[in-house]
């Protein structure tokens, strides 16, 4: 298989995972805001719901350390890619944008 086609199979996968992370910090920003407005709708004491919280604010803390680590990933199998000698600079692995000008218009650039 062309270098090509495998880094861009990469990429496309990189482009998923980092999508993923950042819809889990998303997810559980807004969870924790939630939580938040339902104790106050309730009239709930501060110390109701404050173990759940910490809970949460830990997992927001490892889906911020996963994300930091997906960039730094992605930074580095950048590098690669230009060791491997791809020099092509792949705009538009977004599914959007691949139903925007259909698969049949994509071409290997070499």
């Amino acid at each position: 298989m062309e270098k090509a086609f495998v880094v861009q199979k990469v990429a496309t996968k990189l482009f998923a995972t980092e999508r993923s992370v950042d819809a889990a910090m998303s997810d559980a920003a807004e969870l924790m805001a939630m939580l938040m407005q339902a104790r106050q709708d309730v009239r709930a004491s501060a110390v109701v719901g404050d173990q759940a919280a910490v809970k949460l604010a830990e997992a927001i803390a490892a889906i911020s350390a996963a994300r930091s680590a997906v960039v730094a990933c992605h930074n580095e199998l950048a590098d690669v890619k230009l060791r491997l000698g791809v020099r092509t600079k792949m705009a538009g692995t977004d599914p959007k944008f691949i139903e925007q000008i259909g698969q049949a218009d994509l071409r290997e650039v070499i």
